[in-house]
């Protein structure tokens, strides 16, 4: 919608602002369906980029990749031990913490990518909840008041991305159309 379109829905009133705002009306009472397909865009580029950079810091940071010492996910680990909701998950990390960093590193770094191109969109999308939901358990989970606590809100993040995939812009909306245009 154009500028001149803005004019027409302010000098026809809250109204016809509502309209556009809350339901998607364009002046005229036509849906705006054109840029609402594009809503998860903005989600899927911010979550698939935050994984890709979280995974590649874990594999390029000397010190993560440690059973002991300051900064080493084995610390990391047995400092959230007693304060984590789920301590048992964090003692099977413990049993090799430096293969446990590579897991979520690898993992971080499979579901941005998947993310991003939008391959496999929702098993992707789902390992992001798997990672945000095992990381609020134990890493964040004592984090006072819990919305203080980042892995939470990523967790609800994912959600959407899980239920719609990634229908646009995407490799797995391009097999898509691949398979309908070789069965018909």
């Amino acid at each position: 919608m154009g500028v001149d379109g803005w004019v027409s829905v302010w000098s026809g009133g809250w109204r016809e602002v509502v309209a556009v705002v809350v339901r998607g009306d364009q002046p005229g009472g036509e849906r705006w369906d054109g840029v609402a397909r594009y809503a998860l865009l903005p989600l899927r580029v911010f979550l698939g980029v935050t994984f890709v950079y979280a995974g590649l810091d874990k594999l390029t940071d000397s010190s993560f990749m440690r059973d002991a010492g300051a900064g080493s996910v084995g610390e990391m680990m047995r400092a959230v031990r007693d304060s984590s909701a789920l301590p048992a998950l964090v003692d099977l990390a413990l049993k090799s913490p430096v293969g446990f960093g590579w897991a979520i590193a690898v993992g971080e770094l499979a579901v941005g990518i998947g993310t991003l191109l939008g391959l496999f969109a929702r098993p992707a999308a789902l390992g992001g909840v798997l990672i945000s939901l095992s990381l609020w358990l134990t890493v964040s989970w004592a984090s006072d008041p819990y919305y203080y606590g980042n892995d939470l809100p990523y967790l609800m993040a994912w959600i959407p991305l899980v239920l719609a995939g990634a229908p646009l812009l995407s490799l797995d909306a391009l097999r898509r159309a691949r398979r309908q245009g070789a069965g018909g």
